[in-house]
Protein backbone atom coordinates (compact mmCIF):
# COMPACT_ATOMS: atom_id res chain seq x y z
CA UNK A 1 0.00 0.00 0.00
CA UNK A 2 1.18 3.51 -0.60
CA UNK A 3 1.15 3.99 2.82
CA UNK A 4 3.67 1.30 3.94
CA UNK A 5 6.06 2.91 1.48
CA UNK A 6 6.14 6.11 3.76
CA UNK A 7 8.16 4.05 6.54
CA UNK A 8 11.33 4.22 5.25
CA UNK A 9 11.22 8.04 5.80
CA UNK A 10 14.13 9.72 7.62
CA UNK A 11 13.39 11.52 11.14
CA UNK A 12 14.35 14.59 9.49
CA UNK A 13 12.65 14.57 6.32
CA UNK A 14 9.24 14.09 8.80
CA UNK A 15 10.26 16.64 10.87
CA UNK A 16 10.62 18.79 7.77
CA UNK A 17 7.50 18.14 6.52
CA UNK A 18 5.90 18.84 9.86
CA UNK A 19 6.88 22.24 10.12
CA UNK A 20 6.19 23.48 6.36
CA UNK A 21 2.57 22.84 7.52
CA UNK A 22 2.22 24.44 10.11
CA UNK A 23 4.01 27.45 8.78
CA UNK A 24 1.10 27.35 5.83
CA UNK A 25 -1.53 27.01 8.06
CA UNK A 26 -0.52 30.12 10.54
CA UNK A 27 0.14 32.18 6.68
CA UNK A 28 -3.56 31.13 6.32
CA UNK A 29 -4.69 32.62 9.44
CA UNK A 30 -4.35 36.36 8.78
CA UNK A 31 -5.76 35.67 4.84
CA UNK A 32 -8.96 34.23 6.28
CA UNK A 33 -9.47 36.61 8.87
CA UNK A 34 -8.41 39.45 6.42
CA UNK A 35 -10.69 38.11 3.75
CA UNK A 36 -14.31 38.96 5.04
CA UNK A 37 -14.59 35.75 7.43
CA UNK A 38 -16.34 36.91 10.73
CA UNK A 39 -13.97 37.92 13.49
CA UNK A 40 -14.82 37.83 17.31
CA UNK A 41 -16.39 41.43 17.48
CA UNK A 42 -18.87 40.31 14.64
CA UNK A 43 -20.08 37.43 16.93
CA UNK A 44 -20.37 39.30 19.51
CA UNK A 45 -23.00 42.07 17.76
CA UNK A 46 -25.17 39.05 16.63
CA UNK A 47 -28.51 40.40 18.58
CA UNK A 48 -28.31 36.91 20.74
CA UNK A 49 -25.34 38.32 22.66
CA UNK A 50 -26.99 41.68 22.99
CA UNK A 51 -28.64 42.83 26.07
CA UNK A 52 -29.84 45.55 24.88
CA UNK A 53 -30.25 46.95 21.21
CA UNK A 54 -28.48 50.02 20.44
CA UNK A 55 -30.07 53.61 20.73
CA UNK A 56 -27.51 54.89 17.92
CA UNK A 57 -29.15 56.12 14.59
CA UNK A 58 -28.68 53.76 11.75
CA UNK A 59 -26.79 56.63 9.89
CA UNK A 60 -24.28 57.54 12.63
CA UNK A 61 -21.11 56.10 11.07
CA UNK A 62 -18.03 58.55 9.64
CA UNK A 63 -20.46 61.34 11.14
CA UNK A 64 -19.70 64.47 12.92
CA UNK A 65 -21.94 65.36 15.74
CA UNK A 66 -22.49 69.36 15.90
CA UNK A 67 -22.34 68.62 19.83
CA UNK A 68 -20.27 67.02 22.38
CA UNK A 69 -21.39 66.38 26.26
CA UNK A 70 -18.51 65.47 28.45
CA UNK A 71 -19.20 64.32 31.80
CA UNK A 72 -16.42 64.92 34.34
CA UNK A 73 -16.46 61.67 36.37
CA UNK A 74 -13.98 58.95 35.48
CA UNK A 75 -15.14 55.88 33.93
CA UNK A 76 -15.19 52.46 35.81
CA UNK A 77 -12.03 50.08 34.93
CA UNK A 78 -14.19 46.83 35.39
CA UNK A 79 -15.88 47.03 31.96
CA UNK A 80 -15.22 44.85 29.35
CA UNK A 81 -13.70 46.20 25.60
CA UNK A 82 -16.79 45.55 23.59
CA UNK A 83 -18.86 46.67 26.99
CA UNK A 84 -20.54 50.89 27.20
CA UNK A 85 -18.70 52.38 29.43
CA UNK A 86 -19.83 53.10 33.20
CA UNK A 87 -19.52 55.97 35.46
CA UNK A 88 -20.30 55.99 39.50
CA UNK A 89 -21.58 59.01 40.74
CA UNK A 90 -22.06 60.01 44.23
CA UNK A 91 -25.78 61.00 45.35
CA UNK A 92 -25.90 64.58 45.79
CA UNK A 93 -22.90 65.82 44.66
CA UNK A 94 -22.41 68.65 41.97
CA UNK A 95 -20.92 67.02 38.63
CA UNK A 96 -19.84 68.91 35.64
CA UNK A 97 -21.13 68.25 31.86
CA UNK A 98 -19.11 70.57 29.34
CA UNK A 99 -21.35 71.26 26.61
CA UNK A 100 -18.93 71.78 23.73
CA UNK A 101 -19.74 72.90 20.11
CA UNK A 102 -18.36 70.14 17.65
CA UNK A 103 -19.77 71.67 14.26
CA UNK A 104 -17.34 72.08 11.00
CA UNK A 105 -17.19 75.72 9.60
CA UNK A 106 -20.43 76.94 7.50
CA UNK A 107 -22.44 73.82 9.94
CA UNK A 108 -25.71 74.36 10.97
CA UNK A 109 -25.71 78.54 10.02
CA UNK A 110 -29.11 78.93 10.89
CA UNK A 111 -28.21 78.44 15.00
CA UNK A 112 -25.12 81.09 14.80
CA UNK A 113 -25.53 83.70 17.18
CA UNK A 114 -28.56 81.91 18.83
CA UNK A 115 -29.27 80.32 21.64
CA UNK A 116 -30.38 76.60 21.76
CA UNK A 117 -32.28 74.36 24.41
CA UNK A 118 -31.48 71.32 26.09
CA UNK A 119 -32.57 69.20 28.32
CA UNK A 120 -30.70 66.59 30.75
CA UNK A 121 -32.77 63.84 32.07
CA UNK A 122 -32.16 60.83 34.32
CA UNK A 123 -33.72 57.91 32.91
CA UNK A 124 -33.64 53.87 33.53
CA UNK A 125 -30.92 51.93 31.03
CA UNK A 126 -32.99 48.71 31.95
CA UNK A 127 -36.14 48.34 29.01
CA UNK A 128 -38.15 46.43 32.16
CA UNK A 129 -38.13 49.74 34.44
CA UNK A 130 -38.32 52.11 31.35
CA UNK A 131 -41.32 50.44 30.27
CA UNK A 132 -42.73 50.89 34.17
CA UNK A 133 -41.11 54.79 34.57
CA UNK A 134 -43.96 56.67 35.73
CA UNK A 135 -45.00 54.24 38.68
CA UNK A 136 -41.39 53.96 39.92
CA UNK A 137 -41.00 57.60 39.82
CA UNK A 138 -44.18 57.98 41.83
CA UNK A 139 -43.13 55.50 44.21
CA UNK A 140 -39.83 57.36 44.56
CA UNK A 141 -41.91 60.80 45.22
CA UNK A 142 -44.00 58.99 47.48
CA UNK A 143 -41.19 58.20 49.63
CA UNK A 144 -39.20 61.17 49.43
CA UNK A 145 -41.68 63.79 49.26
CA UNK A 146 -40.57 67.40 48.02
CA UNK A 147 -37.29 65.88 46.85
CA UNK A 148 -36.07 65.96 43.38
CA UNK A 149 -34.45 63.42 41.47
CA UNK A 150 -32.00 65.61 39.06
CA UNK A 151 -31.66 69.23 40.02
CA UNK A 152 -28.90 71.95 38.74
CA UNK A 153 -26.27 73.54 40.63
CA UNK A 154 -26.59 77.24 38.90
CA UNK A 155 -24.14 78.62 41.20
CA UNK A 156 -21.17 76.93 39.65
CA UNK A 157 -22.76 76.29 36.16
CA UNK A 158 -21.17 78.68 33.41
CA UNK A 159 -23.54 80.01 30.34
CA UNK A 160 -26.83 78.56 31.23
CA UNK A 161 -29.73 80.83 30.44
CA UNK A 162 -33.27 81.04 31.90
CA UNK A 163 -33.08 77.39 33.82
CA UNK A 164 -36.12 75.45 34.46
CA UNK A 165 -37.32 72.60 36.41
CA UNK A 166 -40.90 71.37 36.58
CA UNK A 167 -42.18 70.11 39.82
CA UNK A 168 -44.45 67.90 37.77
CA UNK A 169 -40.62 66.43 36.54
CA UNK A 170 -38.89 64.82 38.66
CA UNK A 171 -35.57 63.86 36.86
CA UNK A 172 -35.82 66.52 34.23
CA UNK A 173 -34.24 70.10 34.19
CA UNK A 174 -34.02 72.29 30.82
CA UNK A 175 -31.82 75.56 29.94
CA UNK A 176 -30.88 77.72 26.62
CA UNK A 177 -27.15 78.27 25.97
CA UNK A 178 -25.33 79.93 23.17
CA UNK A 179 -22.92 77.06 21.40
CA UNK A 180 -20.47 79.87 20.84
CA UNK A 181 -19.53 80.47 24.37
CA UNK A 182 -18.36 78.41 26.71
CA UNK A 183 -20.63 76.40 28.87
CA UNK A 184 -20.48 74.02 31.59
CA UNK A 185 -23.40 73.50 33.55
CA UNK A 186 -23.19 71.44 36.83
CA UNK A 187 -26.16 68.49 37.64
CA UNK A 188 -26.50 66.60 41.04
CA UNK A 189 -28.55 63.46 41.26
CA UNK A 190 -30.55 63.02 44.62
CA UNK A 191 -31.82 59.18 44.05
CA UNK A 192 -29.76 56.03 44.44
CA UNK A 193 -29.18 52.95 42.24
CA UNK A 194 -30.61 50.45 45.10
CA UNK A 195 -33.77 52.39 45.26
CA UNK A 196 -35.10 50.97 42.76
CA UNK A 197 -34.31 47.47 43.26
CA UNK A 198 -36.99 44.44 43.69
CA UNK A 199 -35.69 43.11 46.71
CA UNK A 200 -34.12 45.31 49.85
CA UNK A 201 -31.88 42.36 52.05
CA UNK A 202 -28.51 44.56 52.16
CA UNK A 203 -25.86 44.31 49.46
CA UNK A 204 -28.17 43.94 46.47
CA UNK A 205 -26.69 45.53 43.23
CA UNK A 206 -28.35 49.09 42.36
CA UNK A 207 -30.16 49.63 38.83
CA UNK A 208 -28.00 51.65 36.31
CA UNK A 209 -29.67 54.89 34.87
CA UNK A 210 -28.59 56.97 31.94
CA UNK A 211 -28.09 60.51 31.96
CA UNK A 212 -29.57 61.97 28.74
CA UNK A 213 -29.05 65.09 27.02
CA UNK A 214 -31.64 66.03 23.97
CA UNK A 215 -30.81 69.61 22.46
CA UNK A 216 -33.07 71.73 19.93
CA UNK A 217 -33.21 74.57 18.16
CA UNK A 218 -35.86 77.07 17.98
CA UNK A 219 -38.72 76.68 14.73
CA UNK A 220 -40.26 79.25 12.99
CA UNK A 221 -42.93 80.15 15.41
CA UNK A 222 -39.72 80.67 18.27
CA UNK A 223 -40.87 77.67 19.71
CA UNK A 224 -37.63 75.24 20.76
CA UNK A 225 -38.91 71.57 19.09
CA UNK A 226 -36.25 71.29 16.41
CA UNK A 227 -34.01 68.46 17.26
CA UNK A 228 -30.46 68.65 16.82
CA UNK A 229 -28.55 66.01 18.77
CA UNK A 230 -29.20 63.71 21.61
CA UNK A 231 -26.36 62.05 23.48
CA UNK A 232 -26.28 59.63 26.52
CA UNK A 233 -24.07 57.69 29.30
CA UNK A 234 -24.63 54.79 31.73
CA UNK A 235 -23.95 56.08 35.66
CA UNK A 236 -24.57 54.10 38.50
CA UNK A 237 -25.39 56.38 42.09
CA UNK A 238 -24.24 55.70 45.17
CA UNK A 239 -24.55 57.40 48.73
CA UNK A 240 -22.32 60.13 49.27
CA UNK A 241 -18.56 58.89 49.15
CA UNK A 242 -19.78 55.49 47.56
CA UNK A 243 -18.45 55.77 44.66
CA UNK A 244 -15.23 56.73 45.24
CA UNK A 245 -15.17 53.15 47.09
CA UNK A 246 -16.29 51.80 44.31
CA UNK A 247 -13.97 53.21 41.86
CA UNK A 248 -11.23 51.91 44.02
CA UNK A 249 -12.45 48.47 44.70
CA UNK A 250 -12.52 48.18 41.36
CA UNK A 251 -9.42 49.33 40.41
CA UNK A 252 -7.73 46.95 42.82
CA UNK A 253 -9.38 44.46 41.49
CA UNK A 254 -8.42 44.66 38.14
CA UNK A 255 -4.63 45.46 39.76
CA UNK A 256 -4.95 41.93 40.66
CA UNK A 257 -5.77 40.29 37.21
CA UNK A 258 -3.02 38.71 35.66
CA UNK A 259 -2.12 40.86 32.45
CA UNK A 260 -3.86 38.55 29.71
CA UNK A 261 -7.06 39.04 31.65
CA UNK A 262 -7.01 42.97 32.00
CA UNK A 263 -6.53 43.59 27.77
CA UNK A 264 -10.18 42.07 27.74
CA UNK A 265 -11.03 45.32 29.97
CA UNK A 266 -11.37 49.25 29.18
CA UNK A 267 -8.76 51.44 30.78
CA UNK A 268 -10.32 54.16 33.27
CA UNK A 269 -10.90 57.38 31.66
CA UNK A 270 -11.03 60.81 33.54
CA UNK A 271 -13.72 61.75 31.85
CA UNK A 272 -17.06 60.28 30.31
CA UNK A 273 -18.40 61.14 27.44
CA UNK A 274 -21.50 60.59 26.26
CA UNK A 275 -22.15 58.76 22.91
CA UNK A 276 -24.41 59.49 20.55
CA UNK A 277 -28.47 58.13 20.66
CA UNK A 278 -32.04 58.60 19.99
CA UNK A 279 -34.18 61.81 21.05
CA UNK A 280 -36.26 60.69 24.16
CA UNK A 281 -39.99 59.22 23.30
CA UNK A 282 -41.48 61.35 25.82
CA UNK A 283 -42.31 64.56 23.35
CA UNK A 284 -44.35 66.38 26.37
CA UNK A 285 -41.17 67.13 27.74
CA UNK A 286 -39.96 69.21 24.74
CA UNK A 287 -42.78 71.88 24.60
CA UNK A 288 -42.30 76.28 24.48
CA UNK A 289 -44.87 76.59 27.50
CA UNK A 290 -43.58 78.59 30.58
CA UNK A 291 -42.88 75.97 33.42
CA UNK A 292 -41.74 77.17 36.54
CA UNK A 293 -37.72 78.58 37.15
CA UNK A 294 -36.08 77.73 40.40
CA UNK A 295 -36.65 81.40 41.91
CA UNK A 296 -40.31 81.31 41.16
CA UNK A 297 -42.01 79.09 43.40
CA UNK A 298 -42.14 81.80 46.45
CA UNK A 299 -45.03 84.47 46.85
CA UNK A 300 -44.66 87.29 49.10
CA UNK A 301 -47.05 88.95 50.66
CA UNK A 302 -47.44 92.32 50.13
CA UNK A 303 -46.28 95.59 52.32
CA UNK A 304 -47.32 99.09 52.05
CA UNK A 305 -44.12 100.58 50.82
CA UNK A 306 -43.20 97.74 48.25
CA UNK A 307 -40.33 96.82 49.74
CA UNK A 308 -38.64 94.85 52.10
CA UNK A 309 -35.62 94.15 54.83
CA UNK A 310 -32.73 91.82 53.65
CA UNK A 311 -33.47 90.66 57.24
CA UNK A 312 -36.28 89.91 57.11
CA UNK A 313 -37.44 87.87 54.45
CA UNK A 314 -41.42 88.08 53.70
CA UNK A 315 -42.96 83.78 54.04
CA UNK A 316 -45.42 82.55 51.49
CA UNK A 317 -48.95 83.47 52.16
CA UNK A 318 -51.20 79.91 52.49
CA UNK A 319 -54.15 80.22 50.22
CA UNK A 320 -56.48 79.30 52.91
CA UNK A 321 -59.50 80.39 51.25
CA UNK A 322 -58.41 79.00 48.11
CA UNK A 323 -61.52 76.41 48.43
CA UNK A 324 -62.92 74.33 45.28
CA UNK A 325 -66.38 75.61 44.23
CA UNK A 326 -69.32 73.15 43.07
CA UNK A 327 -69.95 75.45 40.20
CA UNK A 328 -65.70 75.12 39.54
CA UNK A 329 -66.06 73.62 35.59
CA UNK A 330 -63.12 71.00 34.76
CA UNK A 331 -60.55 73.74 33.32
CA UNK A 332 -60.97 75.40 36.97
CA UNK A 333 -60.52 72.03 39.03
CA UNK A 334 -57.13 71.28 37.03
CA UNK A 335 -56.17 74.37 38.10
CA UNK A 336 -56.92 74.18 41.42
CA UNK A 337 -55.00 70.89 41.53
CA UNK A 338 -52.07 72.23 40.27
CA UNK A 339 -52.52 75.23 42.59
CA UNK A 340 -52.92 72.90 45.95
CA UNK A 341 -49.70 71.08 44.85
CA UNK A 342 -51.80 67.77 43.61
CA UNK A 343 -49.99 67.78 39.60
CA UNK A 344 -49.56 64.21 39.43
CA UNK A 345 -53.10 63.29 39.48
CA UNK A 346 -54.65 66.14 37.11
CA UNK A 347 -54.43 63.08 34.45
CA UNK A 348 -56.77 61.41 36.61
CA UNK A 349 -59.37 64.38 37.30
CA UNK A 350 -59.09 65.22 33.35
CA UNK A 351 -63.12 65.41 33.32
CA UNK A 352 -64.01 65.74 36.95
CA UNK A 353 -65.58 69.38 37.87
CA UNK A 354 -65.50 71.34 41.07
CA UNK A 355 -69.26 69.11 42.05
CA UNK A 356 -67.28 65.94 40.86
CA UNK A 357 -64.21 66.32 43.19
CA UNK A 358 -66.34 67.10 46.01
CA UNK A 359 -68.65 64.49 45.78
CA UNK A 360 -66.13 61.95 46.37
CA UNK A 361 -66.08 60.62 49.84
CA UNK A 362 -62.23 59.85 52.11
CA UNK A 363 -62.44 56.09 50.95
CA UNK A 364 -62.61 57.22 47.31
CA UNK A 365 -59.82 59.71 47.17
CA UNK A 366 -57.79 57.54 49.39
CA UNK A 367 -58.40 54.65 47.21
CA UNK A 368 -57.58 56.76 43.94
CA UNK A 369 -54.45 58.36 45.26
CA UNK A 370 -52.98 56.53 47.72
CA UNK A 371 -53.33 56.84 51.47
CA UNK A 372 -51.01 59.92 51.66
CA UNK A 373 -52.00 62.11 49.28
CA UNK A 374 -55.69 60.69 49.16
CA UNK A 375 -55.91 62.48 53.09
CA UNK A 376 -54.52 65.43 52.32
CA UNK A 377 -56.56 65.67 48.93
CA UNK A 378 -59.61 65.18 51.17
CA UNK A 379 -59.24 67.50 53.69
CA UNK A 380 -58.41 70.36 51.01
CA UNK A 381 -61.65 69.59 49.41
CA UNK A 382 -63.35 70.01 52.36
CA UNK A 383 -61.62 73.45 53.20
CA UNK A 384 -59.96 71.86 56.48
CA UNK A 385 -57.18 74.43 58.08
CA UNK A 386 -54.36 73.29 60.30
CA UNK A 387 -54.37 74.53 63.26
CA UNK A 388 -51.30 77.18 64.03
CA UNK A 389 -49.04 76.40 66.68
CA UNK A 390 -49.83 79.53 69.13
CA UNK A 391 -52.43 82.43 68.27
CA UNK A 392 -52.66 86.14 70.02
CA UNK A 393 -54.62 88.87 69.82
CA UNK A 394 -53.04 92.58 69.27
CA UNK A 395 -54.99 95.78 69.58
CA UNK A 396 -53.48 99.28 68.65
CA UNK A 397 -53.95 101.38 71.36
CA UNK A 398 -54.93 104.55 68.84
CA UNK A 399 -57.61 101.92 67.41
CA UNK A 400 -59.37 101.84 70.81
CA UNK A 401 -63.31 102.84 70.66
CA UNK A 402 -65.27 104.61 73.36
CA UNK A 403 -68.25 104.32 73.92
CA UNK A 404 -69.73 106.97 76.50
CA UNK A 405 -72.99 105.36 78.15
CA UNK A 406 -76.22 107.35 79.91
CA UNK A 407 -76.00 107.82 83.66
CA UNK A 408 -76.96 104.97 85.73
CA UNK A 409 -80.21 105.79 88.16
CA UNK A 410 -77.15 106.56 90.74
CA UNK A 411 -76.02 109.65 88.44
CA UNK A 412 -72.63 107.92 87.87
CA UNK A 413 -71.73 108.18 84.05
CA UNK A 414 -70.03 104.43 83.52
CA UNK A 415 -67.92 104.60 80.13
CA UNK A 416 -67.01 101.10 78.78
CA UNK A 417 -63.62 100.63 76.70
CA UNK A 418 -63.91 98.10 74.23
CA UNK A 419 -61.19 96.86 72.23
CA UNK A 420 -61.04 96.08 68.18
CA UNK A 421 -58.44 93.41 68.15
CA UNK A 422 -56.80 91.61 65.48
CA UNK A 423 -55.30 87.72 65.66
CA UNK A 424 -51.86 86.76 64.89
CA UNK A 425 -50.90 83.09 63.87
CA UNK A 426 -47.61 81.86 64.30
CA UNK A 427 -45.80 79.07 63.08
CA UNK A 428 -42.16 79.65 63.78
CA UNK A 429 -42.78 81.06 66.81
CA UNK A 430 -39.75 83.48 66.20
CA UNK A 431 -39.25 86.97 66.46
CA UNK A 432 -38.91 87.57 63.14
CA UNK A 433 -41.88 86.06 61.89
CA UNK A 434 -43.81 88.12 64.79
CA UNK A 435 -42.47 91.21 63.42
CA UNK A 436 -43.56 90.31 59.65
CA UNK A 437 -46.95 89.31 60.84
CA UNK A 438 -47.26 93.03 62.77
CA UNK A 439 -45.92 94.68 59.88
CA UNK A 440 -48.21 92.79 57.39
CA UNK A 441 -51.44 93.64 59.51
CA UNK A 442 -50.82 97.31 59.74
CA UNK A 443 -49.66 97.53 56.21
CA UNK A 444 -46.29 99.01 56.80
CA UNK A 445 -42.56 97.55 56.21
CA UNK A 446 -40.72 95.06 58.76
CA UNK A 447 -38.09 97.60 58.01
CA UNK A 448 -39.78 100.25 60.15
CA UNK A 449 -39.82 98.02 63.37
CA UNK A 450 -36.71 97.73 65.22
CA UNK A 451 -37.51 96.12 68.05
CA UNK A 452 -40.55 94.33 70.18
CA UNK A 453 -40.91 94.84 73.67
CA UNK A 454 -43.14 92.96 76.10
CA UNK A 455 -43.84 95.43 79.03
CA UNK A 456 -43.25 93.85 82.43
CA UNK A 457 -43.85 94.18 86.37
CA UNK A 458 -43.38 97.56 87.37
CA UNK A 459 -43.82 98.76 83.60
CA UNK A 460 -39.95 98.16 82.62
CA UNK A 461 -40.00 96.83 79.08
CA UNK A 462 -38.11 92.91 78.37
CA UNK A 463 -36.64 92.80 74.87
CA UNK A 464 -38.66 89.91 73.12
CA UNK A 465 -36.78 87.10 71.96
CA UNK A 466 -37.78 83.54 70.06
CA UNK A 467 -37.35 81.61 73.71
CA UNK A 468 -40.19 84.08 75.10
CA UNK A 469 -42.24 83.83 71.91
CA UNK A 470 -42.34 80.39 72.81
CA UNK A 471 -43.31 80.37 76.35
CA UNK A 472 -46.75 82.12 75.52
CA UNK A 473 -49.82 82.01 76.29
CA UNK A 474 -52.13 80.25 73.47
CA UNK A 475 -54.39 82.93 72.53
CA UNK A 476 -53.13 85.61 75.22
CA UNK A 477 -53.95 89.33 74.34
CA UNK A 478 -51.58 92.28 73.59
CA UNK A 479 -52.35 96.21 73.55
CA UNK A 480 -49.53 97.68 71.06
CA UNK A 481 -48.16 100.58 71.93
CA UNK A 482 -45.41 102.54 69.41
CA UNK A 483 -42.29 104.31 70.33
CA UNK A 484 -40.04 106.66 68.10
CA UNK A 485 -36.48 105.34 68.01
CA UNK A 486 -34.42 108.38 68.56
CA UNK A 487 -31.36 106.98 66.08
CA UNK A 488 -33.24 105.99 63.37
CA UNK A 489 -36.62 106.56 61.35
CA UNK A 490 -37.75 103.15 63.02
CA UNK A 491 -40.18 102.47 65.91
CA UNK A 492 -40.15 99.75 68.59
CA UNK A 493 -43.21 97.88 69.35
CA UNK A 494 -44.72 97.73 72.79
CA UNK A 495 -46.59 94.30 74.02
CA UNK A 496 -48.95 95.87 77.16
Amino acid sequence: MAWALKLPLTDEVIESGLVQDFDASLSGIGQELGAGAYSMSDVLALPIFKQEESNLPPDSDNKILPFQYVLCAPTSPAVKLHDETLTYLNQGQSYEIRMLDNRKIGELPEITGKMVKSIIRVVFHDRRLQYTEHQQLEGWRWNRPGDRILDLDIPMSVGIIDPRANPTQLNTVEFLWDPSKRTSVFIQVHCISTEFTMRKHGGEKGVPFRIQIDTFKENENGEYTEHLHSASCQVKVFKPKGADRKQKTDREKMEKRAPQEKEKYQPSYETTILTECSPWPEVTYVNNSPSPGFNSTHNSFPVAEGNGSPNHQPEPVVPVADNLLPTATPQDAQQWLHRNRFSPFCRLFTNFSGADLLKLTREDVIQICGPADGIRLFNALKGRVVRPRLTIYVCQESQQAREQHPKHENGDAAASTFFVYHAIYLEELTVTELTEKIAHLFSISPRQINQIFKQGPTGIHVLVSDEMIQNFQDEVCFVLDTMKDDTSDGYHIILK
